[in-house]
């Protein structure tokens, strides 16, 4: 039986999270993206605890832009705040998304802004 892209998505997703454990010093950059808009987390995995969190609701509003410079600037946004927390590096956890697009620019955003992964 075919599978739908719904639970193909839960099998990436499921496969990812296998590979990828957030620690206190090395924490999960997790993403969830909708239609809509994008979010992120750094957890440590071990505790259970969500150190810093941010989304692209959180933008100024005043700009008009696509939702791929969305995702660039959410991902600047949560290494900005990520190092002010002192935390440098983490493990991207891109879900059961396609390294491609917005997952792309976000990673890359957080990259210029100073996240090492």
């Amino acid at each position: 039986m075919k599978k739908t892209s719904l639970e193909r998505k839960k099998l990436r997703k499921k496969r990812v999270r296998a590979k990828v454990r957030g620690l206190a010093d090395q924490p999960r950059l997790a993403v969830f993206r909708s239609l809509t808009s994008c979010s992120v987390q750094l957890i440590d995995d071990e505790r259970g605890l969500t150190l810093v969190s941010g989304s692209e609701k959180e933008l100024p509003k005043d700009q008009k832009l696509t939702k791929t410079q969305k995702a660039a600037l959410l991902g600047e946004l949560i290494a900005k705040r990520a190092l002010e927390k002192g935390i440098k590096k983490v493990v991207f956890d891109r879900g059961g998304n396609a390294y491609h697009g917005r997952i792309a620019a976000l990673a890359n955003g957080a990259r210029t802004g100073g996240l090492e992964f």
